[in-house]
């Protein structure tokens, strides 16, 4: 009888927008078993239990997060079956009950749309962008505001190469191989990535914005410190780019998580949705630092912004 109500009834396919504060989290995807680590899925997979779908429903992620990594905007695509006889939620339904029973304050349901039924959240999504927030001159945690601990990278440093650091990022344009900055070991089936544009200014806080798996963002805005702060020169960056070693002796450097802000997801054959999507496409980075600094404080803010695909 089961199945026959699943044949009757219909399915419709969305693509959820949804942002969330990493810090209590063991990464974006959900943690299976009997372990105390939770993921950013356990808290939406159990809110989507309350839809009554017919077939439990699953989110499919576009982009993977480590633990401690936050999201401004990162998307799914789920399935609700409801029961023969309902019409689908409408996506704003959706949206609505799906806050509704959120059990964790720091993750948000953002926007949802209807999609076909053969789109995929992983594989129909064209670029990726994140963030990367840096606060320099803050030898301890009493020279950061206590909004922006475990959402920066606090660096000793008074202040960076931005000149550098520039001359560096230029070295990364253009199609690579980037897997010297890849983790050892990593299961990713390919590291060649196109990175599209690249720049780098000071004060106020602008992101470092490099679109790709969270780790080798992270291994690659350290290198870009290590030039900013005159451990590396900008040459040495091509060099490292083109060994395709993970394992050389500059790539033990990896940025903190709590730095690192997926901002956003784009699809090339739904522009459409995502120009009705300002919440995830004109997402505005988080507040500079200096709005929160005080007037002791000698934090000052910093960052990179690039495309990659």
């Amino acid at each position: 009888m089961g199945s026959g109500r699943a044949a009757d009834s219909v399915r419709a396919r969305y693509l959820v927008y949804f942002q969330y504060l990493g810090t209590d989290f063991n990464g974006v995807a959900a943690v299976r078993g009997t372990q105390r680590a939770v993921g950013v899925l356990n808290y939406l997979e159990e809110a989507a239990e309350r839809l009554n779908s017919v077939l439990p429903v699953k989110f499919i992620i576009s982009s993977r997060t480590d633990a401690g990594v936050h999201a401004l905007c990162n998307a799914a695509h789920l399935d609700v079956q409801r029961r023969s006889g309902q019409p689908p939620f409408s996506p704003e339904i959706l949206t609505h009950a799906l806050n509704s029973h959120l059990k964790h304050p720091a993750i948000r349901v953002l926007q949802s749309f209807r999609v076909p039924s053969n789109f995929h959240a992983r594989y129909a999504a064209t670029s990726r962008t994140y963030l990367y927030r840096l606060a320099t001159g803050c030898p301890g945690l009493a020279q950061l505001s206590v909004f922006e601990r475990n959402r920066c990278w606090a660096l000793r440093a008074d202040c960076l190469d931005v000149a550098a650091m520039r001359e560096a990022a230029q070295h990364l344009l253009g199609t690579h191989d980037f897997s010297a900055f890849q983790s050892a070991g990593s299961p990713s089936t390919s590291t060649v990535r196109t990175l599209r544009r690249a720049s780098v200014s000071p004060d106020p806080a602008s992101p470092f914005v490099l679109p790709q798996e969270s780790r080798q963002v992270r291994r690659m805005t350290a290198i870009l410190v290590a030039v900013g702060l005159g451990a590396l020169t900008p040459t040495q960056v091509k060099v490292i780019l083109e060994s395709r070693d993970p394992l050389g002796r500059h790539q033990t450097r990896v940025a903190p998580a709590h730095g690192l802000f997926l901002k956003s997801v784009l699809y090339r054959d739904l522009e459409d949705l995502a120009a009705q999507n300002p919440a995830c496409t004109q997402q505005e980075s988080p507040a500079p630092l200096g709005a929160f600094r005080p007037e002791t404080s000698s934090a000052k803010a910093g960052g990179l912004e690039s495309c990659l695909q």
